[in-house]
């Protein structure tokens, strides 16, 4: 099969076999480019999502985000609140170790 006619033949005159073979090729010339995960944030909301995040009550959670340990990895605007999770994480951490 000729690649180039077959990558500009309109996909719905192409027969199922065209299709894959188009697919496969088409796959193997571009190589993936994956997102890094170090790059992706991950972010947890809410007064719930901080309770999720450590593992406690929806009061501690509460309790921790009034007591500024974990201010830089939160985000509010009005009443949304976004958490920043692998920072939050850190700063806790961190503050475990001065305590220490």
């Amino acid at each position: 099969m000729n690649l180039e006619k077959l990558k500009e033949k309109p996909l719905f005159q192409m027969t199922g076999e065209e299709f894959i073979f188009l697919q496969n090729r088409l796959n193997n010339e571009v190589p993936p480019n994956p997102i890094e995960p170090e790059k992706v944030k991950k972010y947890v909301y809410g007064i719930r999502g901080i309770s999720k995040l450590f593992g406690c009550s929806i009061s501690s959670a509460n309790r921790l985000k009034k007591s500024k340990k974990i201010d830089e990895a939160i985000i509010q605007d009005g009443r949304k609140i976004i958490i920043d999770s692998e920072l939050a994480l850190e700063l806790m951490k961190n503050h475990d170790l001065k305590k220490k």
